[in-house]
This record gives structure tokens, C-alpha cells and sequence, in this order.
């Protein structure tokens, strides 16, 4: 396994988290995990950080989304249309929700409004990933390396 401080892990969440939010590829969940799977008590810190890296690369996508003229069609944009400012609280769902960002920028929706509930959304994301893994590491993990003897 990878050694690392907690510190470094803190800033590799940072870069991940804000990368995944942008239309380059990344997966902000797995260094989440890996950084509780090895530090356990940064569970808040890395939900805090991992959430801002990632509504700062919403933040980021939204700014893009505001160079463009405003005469494009597309999925993202036919949701916003027919759902409107809140359907920024899915901006976390993978590919989908970058769009999301892009769009709400393209659409000149108003910035404090879309920061919030950019922020809302990854939150509620980090939250169940965080969660979901901290109850595995507590509960499952020792039946499943057991057999192994790790």
C-alpha cells in the first residue's frame, strides 16, 4: 500500500475532487475511500475538502460554461430548461452533472444560487460515499481480510 501523511492525502482529495468535477476523467470517490481506509478520524475533514474541491470545479465548469454565446441545444440544457435551477443538485452524478455546471454558466443562471446548490448536492454525494465506506472498513472489512490473513 501507499504511504502517505494525512496532510498530502488531504491535498491529493483536494486535486481529485476538483478534477472530477470538470469534463476531464477522474474519480474523486476511490481517493476518498483510500484516504479513510487509512486515516479513519479525517472522515469530516475529508468530507469538508473533498466537497470543496469538487463545487470549486462545478465553479470552475459554470465559468466555462459562461464564454460561450448562448445558442446551443443539449441534454443538460433540456434539463435545466424543463427543471430549472434546482436540478443543480445533481451535479454530482458523473459526465452528466459536469454538463449540469456547464449549462448553468451557458444559461447565465445567478452564481451565488448555482454555488450553493453545486455545494449541496456534492455534499449529500461525499456524505453517502464517506458513510457508506466508514460502515464497510467497520464492519465488513475484518470478516472479508480474515481469510487472508492481512
Amino acid at each position: 500500500m501507499f504511504e502517505f501523511s494525512p496532510e498530502s492525502g488531504l491535498w491529493g482529495l483536494f486535486a481529485s475532487a476538483f478534477i472530477s468535477a470538470t469534463l476531464l476523467p477522474g474519480s474523486s470517490e476511490i481517493v476518498l475511500i483510500g484516504l479513510l481506509a487509512k486515516y479513519p478520524e479525517l472522515l469530516w475533514t475529508a468530507i469538508a475538502v473533498a466537497t470543496i474541491g469538487n463545487t470549486c470545479g462545478g465553479i470552475t465548469s459554470y465559468w466555462l460554461g459562461r464564454l460561450f454565446p448562448n445558442r446551443a441545444e443539449g441534454r443538460a440544457l433540456e434539463w435545466l430548461k424543463k427543471y430549472g435551477l434546482w436540478s443543480l443538485l445533481f451535479s454530482w452524478v458523473p459526465l452528466f452533472g459536469d454538463a449540469l455546471c456547464v449549462a448553468a454558466g451557458w444559461m447565465r443562471f445567478n452564481f451565488w444560487a448555482c454555488m450553493a446548490l453545486f455545494a449541496i448536492g456534492k455534499l449529500f454525494r461525499y456524505l453517502l460515499v464517506a458513510g457508506g465506506a466508514t460502515w464497510f472498513f467497520a464492519t465488513l472489512w475484518p470478516w472479508v481480510k480474515a481469510p487472508f490473513g492481512w
